[in-house]
């Protein structure tokens, strides 16, 4: 690593090469445009109004949030905001009612005790909140569980004061594994989406909106009949596991942690200064006991994690790292990293170019 500012920086630190990230959002938005797709990145993988700023002068038409926090720092840059979350509690909703009134807000749900309290707070802010009534297609963690409850949680949208019936949305978060073997799984997918589409339309509450998508089912999107937007996030920096299901090529992989080697006094290992609460301690997609790679050097593995030390295992290459090197890892997940660190280290052409706070962390 010959980039001499490199060696200066206090690490760990978290470092995003906008060059790759150009080519990302290249990528992702030339592929929506040829399938039609609306594209609503979520912003979880970031957290920075810069990021989400890059992301809609790219195309996207709107972004998605999980939190409050991230929807109060992403109406700063945008007017379309979907918040993929169930906002309960008297404190989420009066912040998120307390989004400036120009932001186009759409709420995720799957409970008629969530939309009431939503229904009560809108009516009490003056404001319409549109709603996308959440699916479950198989990942088993929210959503309605039937075709004849997405029928029965829309038309209750559509009687209560305050809120509008907008579509559907689903995540398929479960479905993690090679793009040479998605094939099935996106039919099935495909098929069980149709299934809640016609239901609703025979009730005459056809969705406008069907959303969904995400970064291992990325490119295979269009095969889904009847989707309208995809809501991909770590596309835009990418991570190991990505990488490890075919969505992207290790050389689209933008983000990484700078780390100093501090020990190496164990044969067939080096320490570094990046641990749990640098990397995130996250199994791999496609292994186990794997926390991240060199982003030079694919094949040293993040073999073992504690809080500030990381362990890498050297014994499938002759690369001997010496006390004070540095190293850039690349860790399984992109967005739980990035939520350890207060700002982004920005590279341009191997060259510094800034630093981002992570403004939406937290809370």
């Amino acid at each position: 690593m010959n980039v001499d500012w490199l060696d200066m920086m206090t690490t760990p630190a978290a470092l995003v090469d906008l060059d790759r990230v150009d080519a990302n959002l290249k990528r992702v938005a030339m592929y929506t445009r040829q399938h039609g797709l609306r594209w609503r990145p979520h912003t979880k993988t970031h957290k920075t109004p810069e990021f989400a700023a890059l992301q809609l002068a790219a195309g996207a038409q709107g972004v998605t949030v999980a939190t409050v926090r991230e929807a109060e720092v992403m109406a700063t840059v945008c007017d379309d905001i979907l918040l993929a979350y169930p906002p309960v509690g008297d404190d989420r909703l009066t912040r998120l009612m307390a989004l400036p009134p120009h932001v186009r807000l759409t709420v995720a749900l799957d409970s008629g005790e969530a939309l009431e309290m939503l229904s009560r707070a809108a009516r009490r802010a003056g404001r319409t909140v549109g709603v996308l009534v959440e699916l479950d297609l198989g990942m088993r963690r929210v959503g309605v569980q039937s075709p004849e409850d997405a029928v029965a949680l829309a038309r209750a949208v559509t009687s209560s004061s305050g809120l509008e019936y907008r579509g559907i949305t689903f995540y398929a978060g479960h479905l993690r594994m090679p793009q040479a073997e998605l094939g099935d799984a996106m039919r099935e997918q495909s098929v069980r989406l149709a299934t809640y589409v016609d239901t609703l339309a025979d009730a005459g509450l056809r969705p406008k909106t069907v959303s969904g998508g995400s970064t291992p089912t990325l490119w295979r999107s269009h095969e889904v009949a009847g989707l309208t937007e995809i809501r991909p996030g770590i596309n835009i920096f990418n991570d190991r596991n990505a990488v490890s299901v075919g969505a992207c090529p290790w050389e689209e992989c933008a983000y990484s942690v700078l780390a100093t080697v501090v020990s190496t006094t164990v044969p067939g290992q080096a320490v570094i200064d990046a641990g749990s609460k640098a990397l995130a301690k996250e199994e791999g997609f496609t292994d186990t006991g794997v926390y991240g790679a060199l982003l030079d050097r694919p094949d040293v593995l993040v073999r073992g994690l504690s809080e500030e030390h990381g362990l890498l295992d050297l014994s499938s290459t002759d690369w001997r790292p010496r006390v004070g090197d540095r190293v850039r890892v690349v860790p399984n997940h992109a967005c739980a990293s990035v939520n350890l660190h207060d700002r982004l280290h920005l590279l341009r052409q191997s060259t510094w170019a800034g630093t981002h706070a992570i403004t939406a962390r937290g809370w």
